[in-house]
């Protein structure tokens, strides 16, 4: 395990079977007992921006992130319109880790079960930003559903809408319509992703608003359980992570403007340091990224600890 400041940059675990994305690492675990295996996901102190991997970890970080997912996954089972994946958040579930194991994987573990993910990213936005933003100026749309003209930069929209993206492993995911993610994913399927997606982000936001943030989008992950000789079912579970600031962006509703970017409750803050990294001459976006300074490291847990404290506390 590779650690700074208590800060759990990479994990080693015992399981044969493992992959390492941006943030988390993930194993698959293997079933003995004719049950159908899992995976367990392990939110890493890692930053990334501009998908390179920031050399510094923001320590702390993946166990805010786990904390915000996890009170997330309670928030949609009480919906009662999608099942999940989440099985425990403790070591203790997983068999044969010693002491040194366990904890790499305290506080920032999520053990669930083993799915062949959907490749599509079901993203919901409320409010125009991003690329959203950036279509809509050039085109009137967002994912080729037209919008009113004259809508600004962080504008509420008349209605949330769905926007899917397709799942890629490398590089950047790609908006497209509903009509090519349903010839990717099958039409019955994506008619009830969008459903699910739609329900969990309306009533998401409206609990977040009255506790100060405006969830202005966000996306899910979705895909079909496995039985156990490891072949899909008919069962769709909600999986990855739910609603945390990597995959949302949270702004404070005290603050909020029409018209300009709005602070975020999420790594932006680190995108805005390293866009003034940039605009030296010191970086151009390709790894390896550069070292963040202590004060961007404190700032950054700090806006994830507020969103955690301000939506559970």
């Amino acid at each position: 395990m590779t650690t700074s400041s208590k800060a759990v940059y990479e994990t080693s675990l015992p399981f044969s079977e493992r992959r390492q994305g941006k943030v988390r690492d993930i194993y698959q675990i293997p079933s003995n007992d004719g049950t159908p295996g899992k995976v367990l996901i392990i939110a890493s102190d890692r930053i990334s921006a501009f998908d390179v991997v920031m050399p510094t970890p923001i320590a702390g970080k993946g166990v805010e992130l786990t904390t915000i997912s996890t009170k997330w996954f309670d928030f949609v089972r009480d919906l009662d319109i999608v099942g999940d994946h989440l099985i425990a958040t403790t070591p203790d579930a997983i068999e044969g880790l010693n002491d040194d194991e366990k904890s790499q994987c305290e506080g920032r573990m999520m053990l669930g079960r083993a799915c062949q993910v959907i490749p599509i990213e079901c993203v919901v936005r409320g409010y125009l930003a991003g690329s959203g933003w950036k279509e809509y100026q050039r085109e009137g749309t967002v994912c080729g559903i037209a919008l009113p003209e004259g809508l600004q930069l962080s504008s509420k929209l008349p209605e949330p809408i769905f926007t899917p993206a397709t799942k890629e492993d490398e590089g950047h995911d790609e908006n497209v319509d509903f009509e090519t993610a349903c010839n990717i994913a099958g039409t019955e399927v994506m008619e009830r992703l969008r459903d699910v997606s739609l329900k969990i982000y309306t009533e998401a936001a409206a609990y977040a608003k009255e506790r100060g943030i405006i969830l202005a989008d966000t996306k899910f992950e979705f895909g079909y359980a496995l039985d156990a000789d490891g072949n899909p079912t008919d069962e769709i579970l909600l999986i990855d992570e739910v609603l945390t600031p990597d995959s949302s962006r949270f702004w404070p509703l005290d603050d909020y403007e029409v018209g300009r970017e709005q602070d975020s409750f999420d790594k932006q803050y680190v995108r805005n340091w390293l866009e003034e990294v940039v605009s030296r001459g010191d970086w151009d976006k390709t790894p390896p990224g550069p070292e963040v300074p202590n004060e961007i490291v404190t700032n950054t847990l700090s806006k994830y600890q507020e969103a955690a404290a301000r939506l559970f506390d």
